[in-house]
């Protein structure tokens, strides 16, 4: 019976073609090294390394088993890995919700970089405008959400602010302001407004109407929709005018202008979430590293 232990070895061996350097690398002895080889020829019933003095080559079989014994060896890592996440309570499902600005931001990283460290962690993911997530939170049909502040209903909730993003003026192409690459946001004072309905979004619904109130005007709203994506669409359509992510605006549209703002208007995006445990945890400590809360 060839042990794990040997595997190793001859990896060290195989990738230093040196008995003395793979020793040293293995922090042993070369005669036992070079026993084990030895064992491992007798075992197989064929040379694995051609040597004289000093290491040569791997023979064919060598190489062969080369690449059986790394796979071997990381399937050994994984089981004791696997079995080390699920005795820490890293394994089950994760429900995460989402606004759609979220999924466009900041989210893909943050699930990439999850999946790489936990793979045994199913992710359940679902996009949600930030009241109908606070709802899901609260009755436990959800584990996180990326909302935008403020938040109502959430006493009881745990929420913590993990990026901030700066919003542009969308105006259709046909308006007297689409040349112009900085408008100030009382220019759009007369204009139609698309919002976000209020008990849908309230916090970006609030966002805009403070900066408008601050502005010196109160948007006269023509339009509501529930998500950015529709609301640029209705602008291209001539519906009127609204504020968006920037992130949207790096794309471009046809049919839209984008515009920045010279006093800026941003949006906050926060996680949320009711309940701890390991895999939340994980999840929160995964979603700051990104955020640059906490160091890698």
């Amino acid at each position: 019976m060839i042990e794990l232990r040997q595997f190793r070895q001859f990896i060290v061996v195989a990738e230093e073609l040196s008995f003395r350097r793979a020793a040293d690398r293995l922090n042993m002895a070369q005669p036992p090294l070079t026993a084990t080889i030895k064992r491992l020829e007798d075992a197989i019933g064929a040379t694995l390394i051609e040597r004289t003095n000093r290491i040569n080559r791997l023979t064919e079989t060598g190489r062969v088993f080369l690449e059986e014994a790394r796979k071997a060896v990381n399937q050994a890592d994984q089981a004791v890995l696997a079995a080390q996440r699920a005795g820490a309570g890293l394994t089950g499902a994760l429900r995460v919700t989402f606004v759609a600005s979220a999924a466009r931001e900041i989210l893909p990283s943050i699930l990439l970089r999850f999946r790489e460290r936990y793979p045994a962690v199913k992710l359940e993911l679902r996009e949600a405008m930030t009241a109908q997530q606070i709802g899901f939170l609260n009755a436990q049909q959800a584990d996180l959400g990326f909302v935008v502040p403020p938040l109502h209903d959430a006493d009881n909730l745990i929420s913590e602010v993990v990026a901030r993003y700066r919003l542009v003026a969308a105006i259709p192409e046909g308006h007297s302001l689409a040349r112009h690459d900085q408008i100030k946001l009382s220019d759009l004072a007369h204009d139609p407004w698309i919002l976000f309905a209020a008990r849908q979004g309230p916090g970006l619904h609030r966002i805009i109407i403070d900066a408008c109130a601050r502005a010196g005007f109160v948007p006269h709203i023509g339009q509501e929709a529930p998500q950015m994506e529709t609301i640029v669409n209705l602008v291209a359509g001539g519906m009127g005018v609204a504020l968006v992510s920037r992130a949207l605006a790096s794309g471009g549209r046809k049919g839209v202008a984008f515009c920045e703002l010279s006093a800026p208007v941003e949006f906050e995006l926060a996680i949320a979430y009711a309940n701890t445990s390991p895999i939340l945890d994980a999840f929160v400590t995964a979603t700051r590293q990104h955020a640059g809360i906490i160091a890698s």
